[in-house]
């Protein structure tokens, strides 16, 4: 079985760096963005990883001066992970958090960063809809941390991601494996407008709706899309619907408008979530 490839951010370059300065022939680092460590060789050439990749100072240097970028290392090179959609004309790339990285797409970023890591944020999010069982609905897929997350405990998750660069960036974050691997995931590409039509009544017991701004996915805050989430929710089941701060002027707007479309959609208790960033309606 091949080795994962190594994914490394400004934080353990920097590692490396304070070691091999200190006068370190050894140090531990994470070759994954924080998931695991290896013991790794420091001499005056770079460094060597287990495996034999080997690391020249001076890519070490270009990662470590980079805070908005992760860098797979392939062949003992580096490349910034990132990708240009011309499905969406957006670049979307993954970003290193102190926890676990989030994406970037057209200059958004897709998670809570800010005294927050995305794996906290995305805990929030799912602790709205606890229990949550059955089948769940994920509208948005992102590096698929909802999808993963939702998959501890319900029977399946069905998550829709609508741009192939998102896909293209978590198939490259070593915190997105299970997202490929688990078979209580099912993917599906396509834009949600389009696709969520197309499920039945009553499918879903939990849904996570956690769409792009309001300003790269308006159709998805609108009451013709809030009606089909109602539609394919079954009776008793809860849809969370990430919003942004609640409390800023932006975020207040939108949630207002919001609050009232999935009221007339038929949601007959809807609720702010401050702490989620979000609203939470029950069918």
């Amino acid at each position: 079985m091949s080795q994962p490839p190594i994914v490394l951010a400004f934080m353990q370059a920097r590692e490396l760096r304070t070691a091999y300065k200190s006068g370190q022939e050894q140090t531990s680092i994470s070759p994954d963005l924080g998931l695991s460590r290896v013991t790794v060789e420091l001499s005056d050439s770079g460094v060597v990883f287990p495996g034999g990749v080997h690391l020249r100072w001076t890519q070490v240097e270009k990662i470590a001066v980079s805070e908005v970028n992760c860098f797979v290392v392939e062949e003992n090179e580096i490349r910034s992970i990132q990708y240009f959609s011309e499905d969406t004309n957006r670049m979307c790339s993954l970003m290193p958090t102190r926890g676990a990285p989030t994406m970037l797409i057209a200059g958004f970023t897709m998670h809570r960063i800010v005294d927050i890591d995305p794996m906290e944020d995305t805990r929030k999010k799912m602790a709205t809809l606890t229990p949550v069982v059955g089948r769940v609905l994920d509208t948005a897929t992102g590096l698929g941390y909802t999808a993963i997350a939702a998959a501890k405990s319900a029977e399946q998750v069905t998550t829709i991601e609508f741009d192939p660069g998102a896909q293209h960036i978590a198939r490259q974050n070593p915190w997105s494996h299970e997202l490929f691997d688990n078979p209580k995931i099912r993917q599906v590409m396509g834009d949600a407008y389009e696709v969520v039509p197309t499920f039945g009544d009553n499918s879903f017991d939990r849904i996570v709706h956690d769409p792009p701004v309001f300003s790269l996915a308006g159709q998805l805050y609108s009451a013709v899309f809030y009606r089909e989430l109602y539609r394919v929710l079954r009776k008793g089941g809860r849809l969370f619907h990430y919003i942004g701060n609640l409390e800023s002027k932006s975020g207040g707007t939108v949630a207002k408008g919001a609050f009232k479309r999935l009221q007339e959609a038929g949601f007959k208790r809807v609720i702010k979530r401050p702490e989620a960033f979000g609203i939470l309606a029950y069918k």
